[in-house]
């Protein structure tokens, strides 16, 4: 069984919903990525989404297109990428994912790039402008190198297209909330729950859900309705409003009272999405 696929189930077993906090390598600087993931880890969080800095991230809202400019601009690259999972995979058994847009795995070659992501300790790759139909390079790399491709869906992808991406996603399905780009949100969206009705009908995989969730109550909500939760543009908010001393404790503070919320309470009393 693999590390996502253990981690779900372990989960599963305890009514707790996974927390994945999204970090972006080289944010808040080369040297501290590392060391807040690990702290992330210790605080609770279920696995990791290492986003792979990229000069064009269409789908990132403004906290995180500033945190991959300011990753790009003190001189990360992939080789970073690499030396901050084999560091995290050294200290931690939890999963680790690379989300990256498509043009640096290209750039360096799928199979190179899979291969060395594998060697790494990394266990499956987001790339949120991969269509599924241009997928197939890349799917068959990730294969060979023994990596899980995610699928990813939003409210718009007709039901015949969710099927279709459900069937070849691995790992799990990344359910985007909401219509837009990343960004803390106040409320979640209210038609959510249909949603991930509709997903959950198009594949068996786990469902985690994305863009917008900020807050405790939005994890407690999700969590009647999905498997997992991922974290990223207000993580990123409270790391780049701490000072530099401030910023683990912080973080991991954030990452505890997320976690809490993942405990979900006995069937039949359910929380709407409001």
């Amino acid at each position: 069984m693999t590390r996502i696929a253990a981690t779900f189930a372990r989960l599963r077993a305890r009514r707790e919903t996974a927390l994945f906090p999204y970090l972006t390598i080289g944010f808040p600087s080369r040297e501290a990525t590392a060391a807040l993931a690990l702290e992330l880890v210790r605080a609770g969080a279920d696995g990791l989404e290492l986003g792979i800095p990229f000069s064009d991230p269409l789908a990132d809202g403004v906290t995180l297109q500033r945190a991959s400019q300011r990753a790009l601009e003190a001189g990360t690259t992939i080789e970073d990428a690499f030396r901050v999972a084999q560091a995290l995979r050294a200290a931690v058994e939890v999963p680790l994912l690379f989300m990256s847009y498509y043009n640096p795995i290209v750039h360096r070659g799928e199979e190179r790039f899979c291969r060395a992501a594998a060697a790494a300790g990394v266990d499956g790759l987001i790339v949120p402008d991969l269509p599924l139909e241009e997928s197939g390079a890349l799917k068959a790399a990730c294969t060979a190198a023994g990596l899980a491709l995610v699928g990813m869906v939003a409210p718009t992808t007709p039901d015949e297209r969710l099927a279709a991406i459900g069937a070849a996603a691995e790992g799990f399905v990344y359910c985007v909330s909401l219509v837009g780009v990343t960004g803390a949100r106040a409320q979640l969206a209210r038609d959510l729950p249909q949603f991930l009705q509709r997903v959950r009908r198009a594949t068996a995989l786990p469902l985690v859900v994305g863009f917008g969730v900020s807050r405790p109550e939005h994890v407690a909500a999700i969590g009647q309705h999905a498997d997992g939760v991922i974290v990223a543009s207000a993580l990123a908010d409270l790391i780049e409003s701490a000072p530099p001393e401030e910023q683990r404790r912080v973080a991991g503070d954030y990452i505890r009272a997320l976690k809490a919320a993942c405990r979900r309470p006995p069937e039949g009393e359910g929380i709407g999405v409001e």
